[in-house]
């Protein structure tokens, strides 16, 4: 079914809430628990971190045809989501008419998506789980002044060494460590210009205790904490994306609290040297000791045999995943097919622009009446 915005009886939409600032921290589990709640809703993230540097070959936003093609490459960019939103179809005509009149951004589309999701179900808090656009938080509260976020704070070592077996980062901990540092300057920013708005947990405390993070978290958001929450195996999306991928496997299941020093067994001494160099500031804040004593030695070389080592990695890791995990190959396979798509398109298109004498923004009428496709 196509889906249309509800407004509840107060007319006012769900409020936004941004999850932040990095994956690998944990942020499946407490959005699958939080969705036990009908007042909530977090779908599947579009990351549209992936999609950023598409943006500006879009060309002036002002230009209708310009935004109608932004709008409706990403309604298909959720539709070549790994994971679908159960029940929802976007219509980038409609939705392309809802928002035309308001500030144009990349940003209020998507969002437009999440709160008409949002509405469906009946949701007063819409949440994203795309961390990584922590990066434009100052565009997101200038598009919805009344967003919240969460920040979920992780052992940068253990987050690490999830990030360097996830095919959606880089496989080397150099560059990891450095991801993780610019994803928490990131937050600092929204902590400290917004601090009212902004509540941080750790995932630690989560682990060592399920219901008290769950409640704070609720109390945050203003919803009701429910006791089912504890009862992840219940949850038909973590069942489901369980068997998806490995990226998700244990997310059917509560919480191992012995896995917290996991990362001892992965990351050599070295590894874990260059991440507490790095993140050794962050550590202290959050309360996590450090176990090396002297700084590793970083400079333009290691980052450059790091850049190459990660290209190996990567290539093995979708050779491997292509061996093992077949569907989850062709489903990831698949979204960044779209994007090349798309790239190849836009390109085309922002070329043919500069060759065009009309710099002219074009307009499209403004449908008073259902939109048809003829025959």
């Amino acid at each position: 079914m196509n889906v249309e915005p509800k407004r509840s009886p107060s007319g006012e939409r769900p409020r936004p809430v941004l999850m932040i600032p990095l994956r690998r921290c944990g942020s499946h589990a407490l959005r699958l628990r939080l969705n036990f709640n009908p007042a909530f809703y977090s779908p599947y993230p579009l990351h549209i971190v992936d999609f950023m540097p598409l943006v500006p070959l879009y060309g002036r936003l002002d230009d209708d045809r310009a935004y109608f093609r932004l709008v409706s490459d990403v309604v298909g960019l959720q539709a070549a989501s790994m994971v679908k939103w159960p029940g929802v179809v976007f219509d980038p005509v409609d939705v392309f008419e809802a928002i035309r009149h308001e500030p144009r951004s990349v940003h209020r589309i998507v969002w437009e998506l999440l709160l008409r999701a949002g509405e469906h179900r009946g949701a007063r808090i819409v949440m994203d789980k795309s961390l990584d656009s922590v990066h434009y938080a100052d565009e997101l509260m200038r598009l919805f002044p009344d967003m919240l976020f969460l920040n979920v704070v992780r052992d940068p070592r253990a987050q690490i060494a999830s990030m360097n077996k996830a095919i959606i980062h880089d496989f080397d901990t150099l560059l990891n460590a450095h991801t993780w540092l610019d994803a928490h300057r990131a937050a600092d920013r929204v902590i400290a210009q917004h601090p009212q708005r902004t509540l941080t947990i750790r995932y630690e405390d989560f682990l060592a205790d399920e219901a008290a993070v769950l409640k704070s978290i609720c109390e945050f958001f203003d919803i009701e904490f429910l006791p089912s929450m504890l009862d992840v195996a219940r949850s038909k999306e973590a069942q489901q994306i369980s068997r998806m991928s490995a990226l998700w496997s244990s997310n059917c299941f509560a919480p191992i609290a012995a896995n917290i020093d996991k990362y001892k067994s992965v990351l050599s001494m070295q590894d874990i040297a260059i991440i507490e160099t790095l993140t050794g500031e962050y550590m202290r804040r959050y309360g996590y000791e450090r176990t090396t004593d002297t700084a590793a030695a970083i400079d333009s070389t290691a980052l450059e045999r790091a850049r190459h080592a990660s290209d190996l990695g990567r290539s093995r890791a979708w050779e491997a995943l292509e061996r093992t995990n077949f569907r989850d190959f062709a489903l990831r396979q698949h979204r960044a097919d779209y994007l090349a798509s798309v790239r190849t398109r836009v390109e085309r298109e922002a070329a043919a622009r500069t060759i065009s004498s009309d710099a002219r923004p074009s307009q499209l009428d403004e449908l008073t009446e259902a939109f048809d496709v003829t025959d």
